[in-house]
């Protein structure tokens, strides 16, 4: 599915599956949307920059978040 609350998601909720969370833990949504949030910063930069290393740069930053995210909800999920 491709909405949040009835409207379109934004790019970085789609990067991050910000409506993909079986446990419905309220802080891995938290988490996910603050995430989000950055990598819609760097999309819309990447999107109105000229330079070829901004874009770059902020793909790159993209990309890392993607995996930052990743991780912290593994670390908020996590069970010994």
């Amino acid at each position: 599915m491709d909405s949040e609350n009835g409207r379109t998601m934004s790019f970085g909720e789609k990067a991050v599956g910000l409506s993909f969370n079986p446990s419905k833990d309220d802080l891995v949504h938290q988490v996910k949307q603050r995430y989000a949030t950055i990598i819609d910063e760097m999309h819309s930069l990447r999107l109105r920059s000229e330079s070829p290393e901004v874009k770059r740069l902020a793909s790159v930053a993209i990309t890392e978040a993607q995996g930052a995210q990743m991780w912290a909800v593994k670390a908020i999920t996590w069970k010994d």
